[in-house]
């Protein structure tokens, strides 16, 4: 079944397909061949700077979790054995500091409309009924409309399609890099879950989804991720600064 034969969904792919359009045309005595893959870059800045007064309710969410580890611990200590008092107790500590335990999360969710708007835009051969010119873009040789993992096992993949793809890639890694070894949790006091190898490793790993996600997403949706982490990364160390974390108790003494 595709959605997008809903009227509502079609006029809405519509008009998307005719912003990108009309903008990449803007942008094409700037950039010639690659004036699409800018407009999508100029899009995901857009999006991004609507998002600033987001990120920083992010931030402030961030160092309120970090303030109420302490008190949700002894909670969690407190009634293990009584998993409904535990949830009515985190969730009464959370109301009364005016927050949630999904507080953040918005950035994410917005996106995720951006995110697949541009994959259909640049997978579907027509929109609404008329040809996807968007198709026929490029980004330094390498098409548009085309994943890393269709055109290596469909034997379409081009240097230029493994050097920009790869190059996207090596940056969303190094960005996933740094922000694991600057933003990872202080390990907490006692025997928690959270301590745990597995644990570690796995909440590492998350990490590097983004990176993983783009090998099979077009090369318009992998250029938006990757413009996305890297300012993801700048903004939160801009605003860890305005909210730093707490001090655990442990690295204080």
């Amino acid at each position: 079944m595709d959605i997008f034969a809903f009227p509502p969904l079609t006029a809405l792919l519509d008009a998307a397909y005719g912003a990108l359009a009309g903008l990449a045309s803007l942008l094409d005595p700037l950039a010639g061949a690659s004036a699409a893959a800018l407009a999508v870059v100029l899009v995901t800045l857009l999006v991004r700077a609507l998002l600033i007064p987001v990120g920083f309710s992010q931030a402030r969410a961030e160092q309120t979790r970090a303030r109420l580890a302490p008190k949700l611990r002894e909670l969690q200590r407190r009634h293990k054995k009584n998993p409904e008092r535990l949830q009515k107790e985190m969730l009464e500590l959370y109301r009364s500091e005016n927050t949630s335990p999904f507080a953040g999360m918005l950035p994410v969710l917005a996106q995720a409309p951006v995110v697949g708007l541009l994959y259909t835009l640049f997978i579907r051969p027509e929109i609404a009924g008329h040809p996807n010119d968007l198709l026929t873009h490029d980004l330094f040789g390498a098409p548009l409309g085309t994943s890393l993992i269709s055109s290596v096992f469909g034997g379409t993949a081009s240097p230029s399609t493994l050097l920009v793809f790869g190059v996207l890639i090596v940056i969303m890694l190094v960005v996933a890099d740094i922000t694991r070894r600057v933003f990872t949790p202080a390990p907490v006091e006692g025997d928690s879950p959270s301590n745990s190898p597995t644990m570690v490793r796995v909440t590492s790993a998350l990490h590097y989804l983004t990176a993983v996600f783009a090998v099979f997403v077009p090369l318009a949706a992998a250029l938006y991720l990757t413009v996305t982490v890297v300012w993801t990364l700048v903004q939160r160390s801009l605003l860890r600064r305005r909210y730093p974390l707490p001090v655990p108790a442990t690295v204080a003494a």
